[in-house]
């Protein structure tokens, strides 16, 4: 499990629906998971990275950490390339990959199991026409 490229972020002035912000990749990533291959999230990808309830202790052990990882994991909620266990499963291993040690990935995934069903089936930020375009030609939504 590897990152094969640097995340590069620029920040949108618009926000998520919850005022959190969203950031869109300046560069593909690649990841390099061991529960289901390569991933790449195409340049252009819009995501809200992480999110993580703005409570002191649970913003304490899981906020602002693993951005990589949380784009990886909003790329395969956005895409249903997975099931959504498997899904939160690789944002875990990601975030391990981004250096967060296996407990702290733990309590990040058990925040995503515990409170990513509503997330699963919505709508996220909107994407760019050729990311759009992207994933609908590649099958990745009905």
């Amino acid at each position: 499990m590897k990152f094969t490229s640097t995340l590069q972020l620029e920040r949108l002035e618009d926000t998520s629906r919850d005022g959190r912000g969203t950031w869109r990749l300046l560069a593909a990533l690649g990841y390099d998971s061991d529960l289901i291959g390569h991933v790449d999230v195409p340049q252009g990808f819009v995501t809200d990275l992480a999110s993580v309830p703005r409570l002191p202790v649970a913003f304490f052990l899981a906020g602002g950490l693993a951005h990589a990882a949380a784009v990886v994991h909003d790329w395969l909620y956005t895409t249903h390339q997975t099931d959504r266990a498997t899904a939160d499963a690789v944002f875990r291993e990601a975030a391990q990959a981004c250096g967060v040690s296996p407990w702290r990935a733990w309590v990040m995934w058990l925040g995503v199991r515990a409170g990513g069903a509503s997330s699963w089936g919505a709508d996220g930020p909107a994407q760019p026409p050729g990311v759009s375009i992207q994933i609908q030609q590649e099958g990745l939504l009905p």
